[in-house]
């Protein structure tokens, strides 16, 4: 059996990330001979040819963008390492990066997160969003995220090389402002939202779907005001009156604090579901771990605010 050369497959990287063997020979402070010249080596040792002509620039083969999807992972994971030693040992801070879909309620993030935060071990975080869900699950492959916080468990292609983690689940609060809380009385919530104004989360989100589901099965009839991936644009168009709006339970007391709304009723049977979704790799990152152990306790069992009689479901 014949052993793959890291350093080859490093220049071959380096090249393919930078564009040219030249741009490439002065990041590894070689001579363009030399990085040639092992880059036709690791082609011998494949038996393919990784790049091709186009005019004065190098573009990857088929089979070379195979080797630098593989390669990428490769050397983003060596640099985990080591910065995951390198903390351990130095008593650096810990690199976490997440990222977050926009349909998770920030509050919901903030309660995942802060078990990490509030450890014994000093963290950098770093949290990105505007992304989409598969555009998020690539990264998680090649290991440039650390974590994805989301709604839903991973599905498509990548699903294969990520763990999806369901931390917990809950129910639903719909909310109201104060003035037209006062409308909803002590009648069903079906029949209380008759020509209601409702702002839903976006039609990406499982929630959309669950509350439609409900809508429709109770032969409810809201008026659909608007549709919003933004949880925090919902809330704040919630708390202008534009209309009712509903949001996993197990954030409503921090919600309510927060905005000027209250609940008018509660559907448990409209349940909102979320994951830690993490890359497939031999050492487990150890925020990640503490999130998902930390999460079904320190969420998802605690008490829940309490209703005014009148508007228990």
């Amino acid at each position: 059996m014949e052993w793959l050369n890291y350093h080859h497959l490093l220049y071959f990287w380096q090249v393919a990330r930078r564009g040219s063997i030249a741009r490439a020979s002065e990041e590894l402070r070689l001579a363009q001979q030399t990085v040639g010249a092992q880059i036709k080596v690791l082609e011998g040792v494949l038996g393919e040819d990784l790049f091709r002509r186009d005019g004065r620039r190098l573009v990857l083969t088929e089979v070379g963008q195979t080797v630098y999807r593989y390669a990428d992972e490769i050397f983003s994971l060596g640099r985990e390492l080591q910065e995951t030693l390198h903390g351990r040992a130095t008593g650096q801070p810990l690199s976490l990066t997440v990222g977050i879909t926009d349909v998770v309620p920030k509050a919901v993030v903030y309660r995942l997160l802060e078990p990490a935060l509030a450890g014994p071990t000093p963290l950098r975080l770093t949290c990105r969003e505007d992304r989409s869900f598969g555009t998020f699950l690539d990264e998680l492959a090649s290991h440039r995220l650390d974590l994805v916080i989301a709604d839903t468990p991973a599905t498509g292609p990548n699903a294969v090389k990520v763990f999806s983690h369901l931390l917990g689940s809950c129910g639903t609060t719909v909310l109201a402002s104060p003035g037209r809380s006062a409308s909803f009385g002590e009648r069903p919530l079906a029949e209380a939202l008759e020509g209601v104004p409702l702002l839903l989360s976006g039609q990406s989100s499982a929630a959309h779907a669950a509350m439609k589901h409900w809508i429709e099965v109770r032969e409810a009839r809201p008026r659909i005001a608007a549709e919003i991936d933004d949880t925090a644009l919902l809330l704040l168009l919630a708390e202008e009156d534009v209309g009712a709006c509903a949001i996993p339970s197990v954030v409503e007391a921090e919600v309510c604090q927060r905005y000027r709304l209250v609940p008018v009723a509660r559907l448990d049977e409209v349940r909102h579901s979320f994951y830690a979704i993490s890359a497939e790799r031999r050492l487990k990152h150890p925020a990640v771990v503490t999130i998902c152990e930390a999460a079904p306790r320190a969420m998802f069992d605690i008490p829940r605010a309490v209703l005014p009689p009148e508007a228990q479901p």
